[in-house]
């Protein structure tokens, strides 16, 4: 049974109200229908465009916003075709390419010429994508715990996943953050607004095939979840270096691919802030 939108929608304030003082929430309009943004910092910093994991939403970077607002201007996407207050409208959202030319409407509607860019697990499949689509336009370009980028899913990771996806309940959804997290505590708002994301009715994750990431020129920052289940982060970590020797590439001792970027944000904020400069 699906959540009703309004326990969907009542977790949602919940978590936005966790955000920082004057974040500001802009509906951007793009030929696929208008997207939320949460825009917190400085109107004269680096923007620093954020894309989340499939159902955290664009609130799930409420922890690391405080920080990353004082050096960065901040934008946190709600994702196309995912839960969460950006709606899908006129152009129908049927492939990846639709995804970085959404994305390209996104950021013209925010005004951004060049930004930074990160992006964690799906978010950063997305990142990897739209940073060789449009490469002229990201300075620089983090992956947290990217899923097929640099490798696939881990075939008992998404066994276990499968019944949450077949038959999607608060429930389920929980059972399966609690699997993958090692029982790790995480935040009960972010962890309810995720378990109601999961039953939102016409949700549309659109996948696609791994981004050809030898061609990524620009600085690039992949952090791993030492205890990820999605994939074994020291493999990774050594694809990741083989296709970018120019990348900086570390696992997070103690991470795993769920409690990112919601756990101990003091870490991971203290390696985007040095990475982005």
């Amino acid at each position: 049974m699906s959540a009703s939108p309004s326990a969907f929608d009542r977790a949602y304030e919940e978590l936005r109200a966790r955000w920082p003082e004057f974040t500001e929430e802009r509906d951007v309009a793009t030929p696929y229908g208008p997207t939320r943004v949460h825009v917190h910092g400085p109107a004269d910093g680096s923007p620093l465009v954020l894309l989340p994991g499939g159902s955290a939403t664009g609130l799930v970077w409420f922890a690391n916003a405080p920080a990353l607002g004082r050096r960065f201007r901040v934008h946190a996407v709600d994702l196309l075709g995912d839960a969460g207050r950006t709606e899908r409208r006129g152009t129908p959202l049927k492939g990846a390419d639709d995804l970085t030319a959404w994305l390209d409407a996104v950021l013209d509607g925010l005004g951004l010429t060049r930004t930074h860019l990160c992006g964690h697990s799906y978010g950063a499949w997305l990142a990897a994508r739209y940073a060789l689509h449009a490469p002229r336009r990201i300075d620089r370009l983090a992956l947290l715990d990217p899923t097929q980028v640099f490798a696939g899913f881990r075939p008992g990771y998404l066994l276990r996943a499968l019944p949450s996806v077949l038959r999607p309940n608060e429930a389920r959804a929980r059972s399966f953050l609690s699997w993958e997290t090692a029982g790790r505590p995480l935040d009960e708002t972010w962890q309810r607004l995720y378990a109601l994301a999961t039953t939102v009715p016409g949700r549309k994750l659109v996948v696609g095939g791994r981004p050809r990431t030898a061609g990524l020129r620009m600085p690039v920052l992949v952090l791993l979840a030492e205890h990820s289940l999605t994939h074994d982060a020291a493999k990774v970590a050594d694809k990741a270096r083989r296709a970018l020797p120019q990348a900086e590439v570390t696992v997070l001792r103690g991470a795993t691919h769920h409690s990112l970027p919601v756990a101990e944000p003091e870490k991971l904020n203290d390696h985007l802030i040095r990475f982005l400069g």
